[in-house]
């Protein structure tokens, strides 16, 4: 399980709920955008800047993903999906510690590609987003989780 934020781009009049309709809908197998792989090489060495060591995986014209092993961090682009995910591990200070990247790390994808961060936990963009309330989400679900199956 992983805390998601998804990048999308929604047109005037367009609802949230309908951006991501469409985005369950789409055909994922496309080669990634020329735009977005343009703004790749911008956002890697910012991330670098940002979280330090990271291993990148790149595959062909169909997917790119940066991964910090630290913090679970995970930005991946598949097709013309951008999004960063990061796994429940995380509570209290260390939560804050961890969230304040994913949303500095958010801020640079969105400057980057022109999209929004969405935040499917909360229903609402990233920047409408309490940040103590996504603290203090991922927080009680890191340690519900831990107590259903230990850790």
């Amino acid at each position: 399980m992983s805390y998601d934020i998804y990048f999308l781009r929604r047109r005037d009049g367009q609802s949230w709920d309908e951006v991501l309709e469409a985005m369950e809908a789409a055909d994922h197998s496309e080669p990634i955008p020329a735009r977005l792989l343009e703004a790749w090489g911008r956002i890697v060495p910012q991330a670098r800047a940002l979280l330090g060591e990271v291993d990148i995986t790149e595959y062909e014209q169909e997917s790119r993903d940066l991964s910090h092993s630290d913090t679970g961090i995970d930005l991946s682009v598949f097709g013309d999906e951008v999004s960063i995910t990061v796994p429940y591990w995380h509570a209290g200070d260390n939560a804050a510690v961890v969230l304040g990247k994913v949303f500095a790390l958010s801020a640079i994808v969105e400057k980057e590609t022109g999209l929004t961060a969405y935040d499917p936990q909360v229903e609402r963009p990233l920047a409408e987003a309490s940040p103590q309330g996504v603290i203090g989400l991922m927080s009680r679900t890191t340690e519900d989780l831990r107590s259903r199956y230990g850790g």
